[in-house]
């Protein structure tokens, strides 16, 4: 298995990451029902967030922990959600890639999720 060493990875990734994400029985109506997300809209920006944790380029503006507070307004983010997104990220990961990047990858969304989660709850 090879590294993440682009754009186009991270959009892979991303792609297989939201496949099995939006079908997913505990965190999959947050994409579906809640955000109602538009995977080709919203990919981009997906793209650019992870683009500028991984390689320090791209220009993601958002703030990903306002976004997620509003959808814990709608529906209530629990442990078991967090707990979920982190692992299936992981395995999706795991599953794709092998490298120093594809490490940092999963050690920043571990980061990310523990800070959303103590900030939200």
């Amino acid at each position: 298995m090879k590294d993440i060493t682009s754009r186009k990875d991270i959009e892979f990734l991303m792609r297989s990451f939201y496949s099995d994400a939006f079908s997913n029985p505990i965190i999959g109506d947050f994409f579906t029902k809640i955000a109602k997300i538009n995977l080709e809209e919203h990919l981009p920006h997906i793209i650019d967030f992870w683009e500028q944790q991984l390689f320090r380029k791209g220009n993601y503006q958002k703030n990903v922990l306002k976004i997620h507070e509003n959808l814990s307004h709608q529906k209530g983010l629990e442990n078991i959600h967090f707990e979920t997104w982190l692992s299936l990220f992981n395995t999706t990961v795991d599953q794709n890639f092998k490298g120093q990047k594809a490490d940092l990858i999963k050690t920043r969304a571990l980061s990310i999720a523990t800070v959303m989660r103590i900030k939200i709850n």
